[in-house]
């Protein structure tokens, strides 16, 4: 009876932890990538950054999302529930791309810019490479 007990206790906190991650709402920003224009969600707070895609089950192919950090820094990211296979590109503060990494679901290995970094953008993976999108690349932003 314990073990059942236990069991119901971890999956309503499962239920609930699930919920709010998914109830955190996100703006939209404009993201302009060689000749791509994006309009991809933006994580600007820290809870949305926390939230970032965790949880969904698909991404359709001109999606992603944009994490902007309130200053520059040596950013990490990581694929703690997250379903979707995901490349990062960081961006510096003027807009030159200075990593690309590939990222696989539920993977908690800290993936960090190589350098300080003031945004973050996550596309599907490859996504970057179909696009002949290459570190050194610049990219335009315009953020609400």
């Amino acid at each position: 009876m314990i073990k059942n007990v236990y069991a119901a206790v971890l999956f309503i906190a499962a239920s609930v932890l699930s919920l709010a991650a998914t109830a955190v709402e996100f703006e939209e920003a404009t993201v302009q990538v060689a000749d791509t224009v994006l309009t991809v969600e933006y994580a600007k707070s820290f809870e949305q950054r926390a939230t970032g895609l965790m949880y969904r089950e698909e991404l359709c192919e001109s999606c992603g999302m944009l994490f902007k950090y309130s200053q520059p820094r040596i950013a990490g990211m990581w694929m703690k529930n997250t379903f979707i296979p995901l490349d990062v590109a960081f961006i510096d503060e003027k807009g030159k791309i200075t990593d690309i990494r590939g990222m696989q679901p539920h993977d908690l290995t800290s993936i960090n810019s190589s350098t300080k970094v003031l945004y973050a953008l996550e596309m599907n993976i490859g996504w970057f490479a179909k696009h002949n999108v290459k570190v050194g690349h610049f990219v335009q932003i315009q953020t609400p």
